[in-house]
């Protein structure tokens, strides 16, 4: 894959084999930051679990302290009094049962992230092939299921991300933004570890993280010291 000359020139910056302290890593990851856009800064994880055991499967979700820089579109599935109260809480959009052909056959998804009440995740459900590849289906480990529906908004705007392993067993979360200050995005970057370290599954065997890198949407990678989590 041919790169640019703004990359060419970022990945000068980072010696490809070392391993870095994490507010090394995220201080260079800015610095190669070239985009004409705010590029969002995430990180990597390759752990040793493996995604085909349902017990080494990983799922949560963690609020960032300094929020992720991106303006969040909430849709909330639910029905009665909780209606008022996703609403009242600054849901973007509320509803129940007549949001499902919007979405089913309009192809309406204006939205990043969809809670439901427990009592609705039968009409959600329907939904499961056009939310489900998204990313976008309610799951209680994540805390998108739940009748506490003003917590769950709360926390989805102040900056929760979900994380969770993928095919490959690796887990990808963003930390924020390049704008955001280095100290912004260490705090965040902290809170995804501790978060990520406490969700190890039991049945692991030998190393839970094999490796960590925090790249930016363009930039390169820049590895981190794994062996201490």
């Amino acid at each position: 894959m041919k790169h640019g000359k703004k990359y060419t020139e970022a990945a000068k910056l980072i010696e490809k084999t070392k391993l870095y302290e994490p507010a090394e890593a995220i201080a260079l990851a800015k610095k190669s930051a070239t985009a004409k856009f705010d590029e969002t800064v995430e990180m990597h994880i390759k752990t040793g679990c493996d995604s085909r055991h349902a017990d080494q499967q990983i799922r949560g979700a963690v609020v960032l302290p300094n929020g992720t820089g991106k303006t969040v579109k909430v849709l909330v599935f639910a029905k009665g009094t909780k209606l008022d109260e996703a609403q009242a809480a600054g849901a973007d959009f509320v509803g129940g049962q007549e949001l499902v052909p919007k979405i089913q056959n309009e192809g309406w998804l204006d939205f990043d992230v969809v809670v439901a009440t427990p009592d609705m995740m039968g009409v959600v459900g329907r939904l499961g092939k056009v939310l489900g590849p998204k990313g976008l289906m309610p799951n209680p480990k994540a805390g998108t299921v739940t009748m506490d529906v003003t917590k769950a908004i709360n926390d989805i705007k102040a900056g929760k991300v979900e994380y969770r392993l993928d095919k490959a067993n690796i887990i990808h979360v963003p930390l924020g933004k390049a704008s955001f200050t280095e100290e912004q995005l260490n705090q965040n970057f902290d809170a995804v570890m501790e978060a990520i370290v406490k969700a190890k599954p039991s049945t692991v065997k030998g190393q839970y993280l094999k490796s960590i890198s925090i790249a930016t949407t363009m930039g390169p990678g820049v590895k981190v010291i794994a062996n201490r989590y």
